[in-house]
């Protein structure tokens, strides 16, 4: 798992959803706001490569009618459990800090592949994580402000109330899960 990058890992997700092809997958980040893990044909090609190379996806060429044959992905049971593994992560302090792309990454494709309740898991590892993180940071501003520069201190405000408005995105979403578990039943 380790080897597999950000951009494998949106691959998989999106090859978990249904096969697709190099040209499917460049339309799906640039027509999305998955355009920010890359568009480029320069980065998607090589990592559906390095992907098939490990045996995480088997490409296969589909017959068709025009003069360019078309490649068409999937995702392999050891790319499903690759791909799960990297969803059943913990949430931990550092990915909070550093890695919150990758968290909203494995949101994301969650529900379709693991379901609510480990959904459900995931969001509150991350409130957790959130919530324990915002103490720290009101800590540091408190004891810091008045040696900061403005633009410093006025960045980290800016920081706090982006984690203080994850926090509350995290515990509506956990409520609207829950409120949805209600409604099935």
């Amino acid at each position: 798992m380790e080897n597999t990058s950000q951009l494998g890992f949106a691959l998989l997700g999106l090859l978990h959803k249904e096969p697709m092809s190099g040209y499917d997958l460049r339309k799906v980040f640039t027509t999305t706001a998955m355009g920010s893990f890359s568009d480029s044909p320069g980065a998607i090609y090589p990592a559906l490569r390095r992907l098939e190379t490990s045996g995480l996806v088997r490409g296969t060429v589909e017959e068709s009618t025009s003069l360019r044959k078309r490649r068409v992905y999937k995702i392999t049971s050891k790319g499903l459990g690759e791909f799960r593994d990297w969803l059943k992560r913990p949430v931990t302090r550092d990915d909070v800090v550093r890695r919150k792309d990758d968290l909203m990454l494995r949101f994301a494709f969650m529900d379709q592949a693991m379901g609510d309740a480990r959904t459900v898991e995931f969001l509150s590892e991350f409130a957790e994580q959130v919530q324990s993180y915002l103490p720290d940071l009101r800590l540091f501003l408190e004891s810091h402000a008045e040696a900061m520069p403005l633009s410093g201190r006025l960045a980290l405000e800016c920081g706090i109330a982006e984690y203080e408005t994850l926090l509350r995105w995290a515990r509506r979403s956990i409520a609207t899960y829950e409120q949805r578990k209600g409604n099935e039943v």
